[in-house]
């Protein structure tokens, strides 16, 4: 019965691009506007998929001004979709597709809150409204978005077997420096084979900057994660640590794909270059990290406050 699990679950989501350009920063007005299209468009131009939401500043009007020099080269997209209800889950829906001029997401990132999440832990009608929108063609798949302060809703329905056939895979933080997974749903989703979008490459940029720059680090904890991870990343004798974070995130069989984002053509150049050749981390390099995750979550992780990591 596992082999047959496996077997189903290991070509789920498997066409996704092993990186994933991501859009955060096409959305940060400090950059100008034309200068956020043309590394837009080079994006486009490697063929990748693309992942944004309406919630990343202006980032869909740039991407809009894009498309709209050549259609036929529009990415598939991983969208961020957000509500408390299913009215509010196909409102966002729209206000993804109408600014892009798109018909539909490939590939629907799930943030639920109130009453959606609620129906998501027991098994609910949300998931009978998860197979209309499908049959709709709104969204073709779906993947839940996980934080250490959400798990236990996905890991209730999972462990009951609610998202089969439905869900097909989860997304969450995870990088050296982050595993946005607490520890029990992490266990789970390896033990049932579960496909995983891996978020925020680089954790926020170079681990010597995250631990020797003052302020660098979006919060503390980073800088002391950077503190702990900073020698096994020197003593993998790998130079980038864009290649490092690429091979540390397909170093686990389950993950499809990293998302990584970036309005640099010479990051967006290494982000594809790491990924043209995947080759998995030395196990020993990657236990280090992992027990490194698991007593992180323990310690903080699970522990925080919704939206303070």
């Amino acid at each position: 019965m596992d082999q047959l699990r496996f077997s189903e679950k290991s070509v789920i989501l498997t066409d996704i691009s092993p990186y994933v350009y991501g859009t955060t920063r096409l959305g940060d007005d400090k950059i100008p506007f034309d200068d956020r299209v043309e590394i837009a468009k080079a994006a486009i131009d490697t063929g990748v998929w693309f992942h944004t939401s309406h919630w990343y500043g202006n980032a869909l009007e740039v991407l809009k001004k894009a498309f709209d020099s050549d259609r036929t080269k529009v990415p598939k997209l991983i969208v961020k979709l957000g509500g408390e209800n299913i009215d509010e889950l196909r409102a966002d829906i729209q206000k993804n597709i109408e600014p892009l001029g798109i018909r539909n997401i490939e590939l629907g990132q799930l943030c639920l809150g109130g009453k959606l999440a609620e129906e998501y832990a027991n098994g609910g009608n949300c998931f009978k409204e998860f197979q209309k929108i499908k049959k709709e063609k709104l969204v073709n798949r779906f993947v839940m978005e996980v934080f250490p302060w959400t798990s236990e809703t996905p890991y209730k329905a999972l462990k009951a077997g609610y998202p089969d056939g439905i869900i097909d895979g989860y997304t969450f933080y995870l990088n050296p420096l982050q595993r946005f997974a607490s520890n029990k749903l992490w266990d789970l989703l390896n033990e049932k084979c579960e496909p995983v979008v891996a978020l925020r490459t680089v954790s926020g940029g170079p681990v010597h900057n995250l631990r020797d720059i003052p302020g660098f680090a979006w919060k503390e904890y980073l800088q002391k994660r950077a503190v702990e991870v900073a020698p096994i990343f020197e003593r993998s004798g790998i130079e980038s640590w864009i290649e490092f974070c690429v091979r540390f995130a397909h170093s686990f069989s389950q993950v499809r794909t990293t998302v990584g984002s970036t309005s640099k053509a010479e990051n967006l150049n290494e982000f594809l270059f790491a990924s043209e050749s995947i080759e998995a981390l030395p196990y020993d390099t990657v236990d280090e990290i992992v027990k490194l995750h698991y007593r992180w979550s323990d310690e903080l992780d699970i522990l925080a406050e919704p939206w303070s990591m």
